[in-house]
């Protein structure tokens, strides 16, 4: 058997112990006193993490106005709905263009409890709405146009 076999692995085995020794008992005492300094200095961790927080503070901000209009547009959208299912709507704008006959139909409806069975007929009517009677006058009824 040679020497280098004996020699090499020894010596490595030495240069362990040699950086394991330093970093227990100098390199360990050392760097806890500088974190302990680093503790006792008021704002470092937030000066550091300042990019961080910023980036995070800035999706956030995005994702709540993303949030914010998907939330209020769909409101918008319900209510809508919710006007358009409402049976004293018609009649409010049957009395409103003078449309007497719409205005009888539509109040008789309701009262007889089949303004919610119009309003959902009137959800599957087209874009531009049922057609409207012409207003008419009625013949010996003062005041009105």
């Amino acid at each position: 058997m040679e020497l280098t076999q004996f020699v090499i692995p020894a010596f490595v085995a030495l240069e362990i112990l040699i950086i394991l020794a330093l970093y227990r008992f100098i390199l360990r005492d050392w760097i806890i006193e500088k974190w302990e300094a680093k503790m006792d200095e008021e704002g470092w961790l937030v000066i550091r993490l300042e990019p961080v927080i910023d980036e995070i503070e800035d999706r956030m901000h995005d994702k709540l106005e993303h949030f914010q209009k998907s939330f209020f547009g769909s409101i918008g959208a319900m209510t809508q709905k919710a006007q358009n299912i409402d049976p004293m709507n018609k009649i409010r704008k049957a009395a409103k263009d003078n449309d007497w006959t719409s205005l009888m139909v539509e109040y008789a409806a309701n009262k007889a409890g089949l303004g919610s069975l119009m309003a959902q007929n009137g959800l599957n009517e087209g874009k531009n709405g049922p057609e409207k009677a012409p207003n008419k006058l009625i013949k010996g009824i003062k005041g009105l146009k």
